[in-house]
């Protein structure tokens, strides 16, 4: 028999993270918290979104680095409508309590 063996080697250990944000601007009532639940979900990503009283959005996700990396990307820009100012990034110890990513009231 001849030919060629090739071995790859899968990491399947993937560094899970959380992030908590806040993100200020107008992002209250142009649906910022619906497409970021949109977003995260398709990231594959768990946690949640709010509204504040005095107008940021708050969010804790936890996921892969790359995913968390994405979805910061996308609040620093946020839905259409929205103006975002800024996105204060907090990282956090994961504690796995999440096992989707949903919209709190």
């Amino acid at each position: 028999m001849t030919g060629k063996i090739n071995f790859v080697i899968i990491d399947n250990m993937i560094e899970t993270l959380r992030v908590h944000l806040y993100v200020s601007g107008i992002v209250q009532g142009v649906f910022f918290r619906a497409y970021t639940q949109d977003i995260a979900q398709s990231l594959g990503l768990t946690g949640w979104v709010k509204n504040l009283r005095d107008g940021r959005v708050e969010i804790t996700a936890e996921g892969s680095r790359n995913k968390i990396e994405k979805l910061i990307q996308w609040c620093s820009k946020g839905p259409p409508g929205a103006e975002v100012e800024d996105v204060d990034i907090n990282w956090e110890t994961v504690t796995n309590e999440f096992r989707e990513f949903r919209i709190l009231y």
